[in-house]
């Protein structure tokens, strides 16, 4: 018997409730790679207008390009500090200590109205999703990657010793912005779920140890979790890399899920799902699958199938499609996908209590 058509939002909810659903989501969680839509224009992908007049990753190009595929579509909003990204080169942060920091204060955590533009948008969203045409999701910078962009990659390891009182100051600060922006945007329009941006392991698996976790992140966690459950969202974190050990001292603070879990790193559903039934994840399709034919990207679809049938897990590349994929190859895998979004549907299973319990 055919399932009932679900809204996007309806479906996301039921899977993330391990619930029934019609089928999976079917989404390219962060979209493409700037030279991987330029080489799929050379090919012959339809746009209305060149990717080089879309400045700065324009949200209704990549929307256009979701509808062209049929994947689902989904608005994503991150409220990033407002001087992230004309900062300096990748890895070298804008400071060195407190007085630096104080310098930046001003313009690091902005007031409300400084994002009246955003929560305008945001209303447009909100009617889309009401509609039941896409669905919202939110993004904040977490308590491991504002920092290391601030101080860049290697002064920030330093800082967890050097500048112990700054590291829990900023990140007591950025607790206190997210929680402040989050209420402020959910009065406009609330997300289904949210993303708090991290990447905090790389391919041998978390960059810090327990020890610095516990003292200097997980007491802001604490903080803005339950303020986000409070508000019906379902929250996770991205990180990028060997996610397994780190997911486990994520679970214990309350976060709800991971992506996108990547599998050249190491990350893997099905021995997560093991550890923590009730985890919720998306991603762990190897990307570069897509470049060896059919057979190895079914291949792949069939390892992930137990995870999706069980709920709770959205198969989705496990990162952006890099431009090594060609526009015949991406339809291969989009194929697959909705083949195998049917075949993945989950038939529910009773509800546990795992996922809040991990506190």
């Amino acid at each position: 018997m055919k399932r009932e058509a679900m809204t996007h939002t309806e479906r996301f909810r039921a899977l993330m409730d391990f619930k029934p659903v019609d089928r999976l989501p079917m989404v390219e969680w962060a979209t493409w790679w700037d030279l991987t839509i330029a080489r799929w224009e050379q090919e012959g992908l339809p746009l209305s207008r060149t990717y080089s007049d879309a400045k700065n990753r324009d949200d209704d190009l990549y929307l256009e390009i979701s509808r062209h595929f049929g994947l689902d579509l989904y608005h994503h909003q991150c409220f990033w500090a407002s001087w992230a990204r004309p900062a300096a080169s990748h890895g070298a942060g804008i400071i060195t200590d407190e007085a630096d920091y104080n310098a930046v204060h001003g313009d690091l955590f902005p007031s409300n109205a400084k994002y009246q533009f955003l929560f305008d948008r945001l209303a447009k969203c909100q009617a889309s999703q009401d509609r039941g045409d896409s669905l919202l999701w939110y993004s904040f910078y977490g308590f491991f990657a504002l920092p290391r962009v601030l101080f860049g990659d290697e002064k920030h390891f330093y800082a967890f010793y050097d500048y112990p009182d700054l590291m829990h100051r900023i990140n007591r600060e950025n607790a206190e912005f997210i929680i402040r922006i989050l209420r402020r945007a959910c009065e406009v329009s609330k997300p289904v779920f949210l993303t708090i941006g991290e990447d905090m392991s790389y391919n041998s698996g978390p960059m810090i140890s327990k020890a610095l976790f516990d003292e200097f992140l997980a007491p802001y966690y604490r903080k803005v979790i339950p303020v986000m459950k409070e508000l019906g969202i379902r929250v996770l974190v991205d990180s990028d890399g060997d996610a397994n050990e780190l997911l486990l001292w994520l679970a214990e603070v309350g976060v709800e899920g991971l992506l996108p879990m990547e599998r050249n790193a190491g990350s893997d559903v099905v021995a997560t799902r093991k550890k923590l039934p009730d985890f919720l994840m998306l991603g762990n399709f190897e990307k570069l699958l897509m470049t060896r034919g059919e057979e190895a990207v079914r291949g792949e679809f069939e390892r992930l199938l137990p995870v999706m049938k069980q709920g709770g897990f959205i198969p989705s590349p496990d990162h952006q499609t890099p431009p090594q994929v060609s526009l015949e190859q991406y339809r291969t895998y989009v194929r697959l996908l909705k083949e195998y979004s049917v075949t993945g549907a989950p038939a529910g299973r009773p509800a546990t209590t795992l996922a809040t319990n991990h506190h």
